[in-house]
């Protein structure tokens, strides 16, 4: 099992800025390739973004390209979401999810068997 929690968001204005974070527990942490999910009031749940096993390779939703950026720190079991330029459609709950093995172009949330609780991020206009 790997335990994920995630923290970090918040009410932000338009434009603005939040860094989310997700710390894994309970299994060795470089096993897995880890992802960002968001999900809107009413709406499925959307791929973010993905990272590597080592943190060598990336993979963004169209939507976020060029304004969130995903990385990890293997060495404290933390992977993080910067995100940028905020607008209020980014308004959802965010998931952090990991795949054992998994690959960056897995973007549909089925393919990741681990999931945390969610971070609300909410962007006003």
């Amino acid at each position: 099992q790997v335990q994920l929690v995630e923290s970090g968001g918040g009410l932000v204005q338009a434009g603005g800025s939040l860094r989310l974070s997700c710390e894994a527990s309970g299994r060795t942490f470089t096993d897995y390739s880890m992802a960002w999910f968001r999900q809107a009031p009413g709406k499925e749940r959307d791929f973010v973004a993905t990272i590597s096993r080592n943190g060598g390779t990336t993979n963004y939703a169209d939507s976020v390209k060029g304004r969130f950026a995903i990385s990890r720190d293997n060495a404290k079991n933390l992977v993080y979401l910067q995100m940028s330029t905020l607008k209020p459609e980014d308004t959802a709950l965010y998931y952090c999810a990991a795949q054992y093995r998994g690959f960056t172009y897995m973007r549909q949330s089925g393919q990741y068997r681990y999931w945390g609780q969610g971070t609300q991020v909410t962007v006003s206009s």
